[in-house]
């Protein structure tokens, strides 16, 4: 059997939870299937914090294309080599490719159908065609969550329900389970001007969808009351990010506010683990691995009552509005002065952490793509 993958969000510098998914699974499919073959397409070279195992039924094919990669150069890599089945992870595929070859496709959100004006116009061509080529063509659909299959059926009618199966995301167990000495910790945060459990931690992009300017507005408010504390918005800029900027800049109390860029998966962790909660109220997500990676790290969550925010946090968060600034503040209060609160829900995001992990993502995944 062999099995072609697309791997070309591999490459990239910016980390995010699609790459960090595909990632993990690649970590997992060669030794779950080790009389299979992998193709492992990408462009260049891959992120060294994302880069697959070496391993002997892995077989990178690195093929750089200067215009139109996935619809140009993977596509004839794909008539040239003919596999059996091709695996698509990132909600892609290429408009033209053999009839012979069986697709699965993985689906993400539909964030660029439900919130449109949070994205780019330049960038929703292309996100259209992409995700309508990928519908079209793929026998076999992935949704990472209950959410995205319902908006999966919502816009797409025509899908039977049969055509597309849940597999939620995991997390790194290991990883965030790790645990510092606390004058470890405080050296470190005392980098980022931070002390432990006085901030309250956002990790992701800047951009409109995660709603960080109503975040910032409600944190101004909880300031007025809570005046020892502080927010980190830990992750690069990404689109339309210059409200977000600007906001935090004629912040009256930006001194407090801590946007300190691209962290590295060490210092990421050491922020969670540092802080009081963690606080994401997006207006929508595909799925929201973030919250995962806090309950891992032993901190509460408050997040939106949205999208697969409460199929993925389930009775372990604390719920807000997301688009009442006014309820996000009375949240963000109510969760840095209740102590028991905090202790229970790091008790219940635990137990949440039951119903996920990357070993039972992948092996789902690689059954479903081999059926």
């Amino acid at each position: 059997m062999k099995i072609a993958i697309q791997t070309s969000d591999l490459d990239h510098s910016r980390i995010d939870g699609t790459r960090v998914y595909l990632r993990e699974l690649l970590r997992r499919f060669g030794e779950l299937s080790p009389e299979t073959e992998f193709s492992l397409y990408h462009k260049r070279q891959f992120n060294t914090a994302l880069m697959p195992p070496k391993l002997a039924n892995y077989h990178e094919v690195a093929v750089s294309f200067p215009y139109a990669w996935m619809q140009t150069r993977f596509a004839w890599e794909l008539f040239r080599a003919r596999p059996d089945k091709l695996f698509l992870p990132i909600q892609a595929a290429p408009a033209c490719m053999p009839n012979s070859i069986e697709v699965t496709a993985t689906i993400h959100d539909l964030a660029f159908r439900r919130y449109p004006e949070t994205f780019p116009r330049t960038h929703l061509w292309k996100l259209n065609f992409m995700l309508e080529t990928v519908v079209r063509r793929a026998d076999k659909l992935i949704a990472v969550s209950e959410s995205t299959k319902r908006d999966l059926l919502e816009f797409f009618p025509h899908i039977s329900a049969d055509k597309i199966r849940v597999i939620h995301h995991g997390f790194d167990s290991e990883f965030f389970g790790i645990r510092v000495s606390e004058e470890a910790l405080s050296e470190k945060l005392s980098s980022y001007y931070l002390k432990p459990d006085k901030y309250i931690l956002y990790v992701g992009a800047l951009q409109p969808r995660k709603n960080l300017v109503r975040l910032i507005q409600a944190f101004e408010g909880m300031k007025q009351s809570v005046p020892e504390a502080k927010l980190v918005l830990a992750g690069e800029e990404a689109w339309l990010s210059q409200e977000i900027i600007d906001t935090w800049e004629n912040s009256p109390v930006r001194d407090d506010i801590v946007l300190p860029g691209r962290v590295s998966f060490e210092d990421l962790r050491l922020l969670y683990q540092g802080a009081r909660f963690f606080a994401f109220p997006s207006l929508y997500e595909g799925f929201g691995l973030p919250i995962l990676e806090a309950f891992a790290s032993g901190i509460p969550v408050l997040t939106a009552d949205n999208s697969s925010l409460t199929e993925v946090a389930g009775d372990g968060a604390l719920y807000c509005r997301a688009e009442d600034v006014a309820d996000i503040r009375e949240k963000l209060e109510r969760l840095w002065r209740d102590d028991a609160l905090r202790t229970d829900l790091i008790a219940k995001g635990t137990k949440r952490l039951e119903h996920f992990s990357w070993d039972a993502c992948a092996r789902e995944t690689l059954d479903y793509i081999l059926e």
